[in-house]
């Protein structure tokens, strides 16, 4: 195979398999995850390529003098941290790899719907704490159940494939009126899916329009009282909106993996009282943003990733 006359700078960590799969496709790699964001912008214009995970935000400003740059990849799904218009009016490729973790996300999704259904998370801390209470966590099936999926890509097919074998009916919204159909899922209208579901779980990118999406008029649309899920983004739920719906009853539960602020030492005094009920409630569920973090997922993402990239640089 002839080399391809490229090199790639990656600054964040990543499965230790991303350097020989970018020199087997040609690819000259210069592995720097302990790179300072500050040091980064006089680097780039040395290179054809930049791999990142969620160390920096790509600029305008940090790839003004990234001349050579032909391509970004986002080891992972979402692009959040990335100004795509900034790199489309340099003509530069903006790559992400939403299939390699996709089937993480649509495993970590279930066990959080079963472990809210069945109240696992609150039963173990009774257990560990000498309490033995059966009564008071009998749970509910997720048969007979509806269950509506808000961004039917990849992360949302993948907890609807997962699903088929519960006897449940799943309804699926996305903004992409062409999306195929498949066996697994009814795409619907978003007031259908309002209308029937017993259970709501996200799997929609966050961009700045979708900003608390799931607001108070979001939860208020749904005829039933819903169980709630989010293994997308913190930013798409107003988090205050959220607690107020539990305390109400509207949301008879929570699974979050995901929250507006996740930095937690940086919570604001409003952030910290919203945190301290939501990490005290029996119906809650969190987790640290680790639904696509799998050992598989980790070298899968790789593998999407280079598979993309020597189609882009071949033509």
């Amino acid at each position: 195979m002839t080399p391809f006359p490229f090199s790639c700078l990656i600054i964040d960590h990543m499965h230790p398999s991303i350097v020989p799969m970018l020199e087997d496709i040609g690819i000259t790699v210069d592995y720097r995850p302990e790179l300072k964001p500050n040091e980064i912008p006089d680097l780039l214009p040395q290179f054809d390529g930049l791999v990142v995970r969620s160390k920096i935000k790509i600029t305008a400003d940090l790839i003004q003098r990234a001349d050579k740059l032909k391509f970004v990849g986002r080891a992972g799904a979402g692009v959040d941290n990335v100004d795509a218009a900034a790199l489309a009016g340099r003509g530069i490729a903006l790559i992400n790899a939403p299939e390699g973790n996709a089937d993480a996300v649509g495993e970590f999704t279930l066990g959080l719907l079963l472990a809210l259904f069945r109240n696992v998370v609150k039963a173990d801390k009774e257990v560990r704490a000498f309490q033995w209470q059966r009564e008071e966590n009998r749970g509910e099936e997720i048969m007979g159940k509806t269950i509506g999926i808000i961004g039917y890509g990849n992360m949302g097919r993948a907890f609807a494939r997962r699903l088929a074998s519960f006897n449940c009916q799943v309804l699926a919204y996305d903004l992409n009126d062409g999306l195929a159909a498949d066996e697994f899922a009814q795409l619907v209208p978003l007031n259908q899916l309002f209308a029937h579901s017993d259970v709501v779980s996200l799997h929609i990118p966050f961009t700045p329009n979708n900003r608390h999406f799931a607001g108070e008029a979001f939860f208020e649309s749904f005829a039933k009282n819903i169980w709630f899920l989010n293994t997308a983004r913190g930013e798409i739920v107003d988090q205050e909106v959220l607690i107020a719906g539990l305390k109400s009853g509207k949301i008879r539960g929570a699974a979050l993996d995901v929250l507006e602020n996740e930095q937690l030492r940086t919570l604001t005094e409003r952030q910290k009282a919203g945190f301290e009920f939501l990490s005290t409630t029996n119906n809650v569920i969190l987790t640290p943003h680790i639904g696509g973090w799998s050992h598989q997922s980790y070298v899968k993402i790789n593998e999407v990733l280079v598979r993309k990239i020597k189609a882009l640089l071949a033509g």
